[in-house]
């Protein structure tokens, strides 16, 4: 199983981090093109943790992401 750490800022310029992990994904590569793929399309969501919190994030609030493959970003 894959995991990623996405660092989104949002339209109204908040960010948040948010862990955004795949149990068929090995490779970390092909995840960040899926998840860019998900997030380019108006109506596109991906389901992320914050926490043990369940996040939905929507392509339509994001204005930008950065992802790192191991941990949080600092």
């Amino acid at each position: 199983m894959a995991t990623i750490v996405l660092r989104v800022r949002l339209l109204g310029g908040e960010r948040t981090d948010l862990t955004y992990e795949d149990p068929g994904q090995v490779d970390e590569g092909a995840m960040i093109e899926q998840v860019v793929e998900a997030l380019r399309e108006e109506t596109g969501a991906l389901r992320c943790r914050h926490g043990d919190r369940l996040v939905v994030l929507y392509a339509r609030g994001v204005a930008s992401i950065e992802v790192s493959p191991r941990g949080a970003i600092v």
